[in-house]
């Protein structure tokens, strides 16, 4: 995807992000359970928000950052706008229609600020596109990165799935899962949640996601030629997030999410 192409996908999303509310249920499933409890409490203190009920958020283990005992970091890019702190790197995951209305999930991936004045800036165009990072102030997102993953249904408000915002962020491994679902039209107490989002290790080659009705989706990892966004269901790598790989699936009409699982 092009920078220009980037920058069309933020201008649209811009003027009509909706930010969900804290899941009311959280279920963990699988995979370790490490640092459960930070992600918890962002997720309490961060999700200060408007709009939707009927989100489900299944977790194990904590996306991260973390470089290798013993390896030396190679230097980064110097200027903030190589980093991406201002304009993020933005990965599309999947995109379908459904009753003739297009939906679309991606992930935006912010680059960590080095001082103020940075993080100040980076704040300013996050809510230029109506996102909130899981800090309390602009200086507490300081060598940090943050990522927003995001989901759009037609003419509809963009809803935010799963955000974070991270100074050390562990790599995910093994079976480490980390999913919301979320209902894939207007979000709502008795809409069912049949799109789920996550991600995984980057050793992953399998995801299944299971439906309240006994049936599955297979969601395999992306082979060496990019896969056309067909709505498919698939694990990709993120531009800029080294965590892992993100996965979507999309549930048959007529049933609702019931649990994910990295199966191979």
């Amino acid at each position: 995807m092009t920078q220009t192409d980037i920058a069309l996908l933020l201008a649209d999303a811009a003027d009509e992000v909706e930010i969900g509310i804290a899941p009311v249920q959280a279920v963990v499933r699988g995979g370790r359970r490490r640092k459960a409890r930070r992600w918890a409490v962002a997720a309490a203190t961060a999700l200060v928000l408007a709009g939707s009920t009927g989100v489900t958020l299944a977790f194990a283990g904590l996306p991260g950052e973390r470089a290798d005992r013993g390896t030396p970091m190679a230097p980064g890019p110097a200027s903030a706008e190589e980093r991406h702190v201002y304009d993020p790197q933005q990965t599309e995951l999947a995109r379908g229609t459904e009753h003739g209305k297009e939906w679309r999930v991606w992930v935006q991936v912010w680059g960590a600020p080095r001082d103020a004045r940075e993080a100040d800036r980076q704040l300013g165009a996050m809510k230029q596109m109506g996102l909130r990072p899981a800090v309390d102030k602009a200086a507490d997102l300081v060598g940090k990165t943050s990522y927003f993953s995001m989901r759009s249904y037609g003419d509809g408000r963009a809803l935010v799935v799963m955000f974070d915002t991270h100074k050390r962020i562990d790599r995910l491994a093994g079976t480490d899962l980390q999913a919301a679902a979320v209902p894939l039209e207007e979000v709502g107490p008795t809409v069912p949640e049949r799109l789920v989002v996550g991600h995984v290790a980057k050793t992953a080659r399998e995801v299944t996601c299971r439906w309240k009705d006994g049936r599955s989706t297979v969601a395999p990892l992306e082979g060496p030629a990019p896969a056309a966004h067909d709505g498919t269901s698939l694990i990709r790598p993120v531009a800029g997030y080294p965590g892992g790989n993100w996965f979507v699936c999309l549930a048959p009409q007529g049933t609702t999410y019931q649990d994910a699982e990295v199966t191979k």
